[in-house]
C-alpha cells in the first residue's frame, strides 16, 4: 500500500483569520471551499482548514492525512499490526478514517 500525504490539517475556531493568512498572507490559492472545510493548495500537499475548537480531536494539532487507493482494507491491516484506528466514515465523495501513532499524534488515511 503506497501513502502519499495529501493534507496538513489545522483544527481552528478561526477560520476567517486562518483563511486570510494562508490565502492573502502566503498566497496559497484556495481549492475548495465547503461549509467547515477549506482547502488551500501548498505545492506538495494541501493545508486544509476545518471548524472546530483548536487541538481537536485529541489535543495535538496539526493532523496529517494520507491518500492511500484502499482505506477499508489498510485500516484493517493497521489495525492487526495493533494500531489504533477510528472509527470508518463513508460518504459518496470520501472515504476515511482516523488513527494515532505510538506518541498519540492523529493521523488520517483517506480516499480524498
Amino acid at each position: 500500500m503506497t501513502f502519499r500525504l495529501s493534507h496538513i490539517i489545522y483544527f481552528t475556531d478561526n477560520m476567517d483569520g486562518m483563511t486570510v493568512f494562508y490565502r492573502d498572507v502566503l498566497g496559497l490559492p484556495v481549492v475548495k471551499d465547503e461549509d467547515g472545510w477549506r482547502e488551500l493548495d501548498a505545492g506538495a500537499c494541501r493545508i486544509a482548514l476545518h471548524a472546530g475548537a483548536k487541538g481537536e480531536p485529541n489535543g495535538h494539532t496539526p493532523k496529517i492525512a494520507f491518500h492511500v487507493d484502499d482505506v477499508v482494507a489498510l485500516r484493517e491491516s493497521l489495525i492487526t499490526q495493533g494500531v489504533p484506528m477510528g472509527k470508518l466514515w463513508v460518504t459518496p465523495e470520501i472515504t476515511f478514517c482516523q488513527g494515532a501513532d505510538p506518541d498519540g499524534n492523529a493521523f488520517n488515511i483517506s480516499s480524498r
